[in-house]
């Protein structure tokens, strides 16, 4: 079987998945917690001006949620400020929110997120990432592995 090399983009990919099955998860609700009313029935013409219900996608299969449950014990591995950088963008947050919750500006954040995922991939591919070496050389090495 060949062996797996970890790229910037993999890694972006399952935190992606990651957030996207986390978003397909059931609501958590009280336990214990009933309705006792009946089910309204509604007619026709009470149905005319309503706007339609949005469509869900469906629930995610058990692999796709064993996949989140390893990709967010990645996070573990980086700064609690990188692993927030990181997750939000998974998500989808624009970089402007973030720059503006983390107190940072839009170079820096892109900077620091590549080297998010560059300490993944490293720590993915059976490797430490060297402690005296600048970030930059840490993102390179992966990249130069990559191709």
């Amino acid at each position: 079987m060949a062996e797996t090399r970890w790229t910037l983009s993999m890694v972006e990919e399952r935190f992606e998945e990651a957030a996207d099955v986390m978003k397909r998860l059931p609501e958590v609700k009280v336990p214990g917690y009933f309705s006792t009313w009946p089910a309204v029935l509604h007619d026709f013409a009470d149905l005319v001006e309503q706007a339609p219900r949005p469509l869900r996608r469906p629930r995610p299969g058990p692999d796709a949620v064993s996949r989140m449950e390893a990709t967010l014990g990645w996070l573990a591995w980086l700064e609690p400020g990188d692993a927030k950088l990181v997750w939000s963008r998974a998500e989808g947050t624009a970089w402007k929110m973030m720059c503006y919750r983390l107190g940072i500006s839009r170079a820096t954040a892109h900077r620091r997120w590549q080297y998010a995922l560059s300490v993944i991939a490293w720590r993915l591919n059976d490797k430490r990432p060297p402690t005296k070496r600048s970030r930059r050389f840490v993102v390179e090495r992966v990249r130069q592995l990559s191709r």
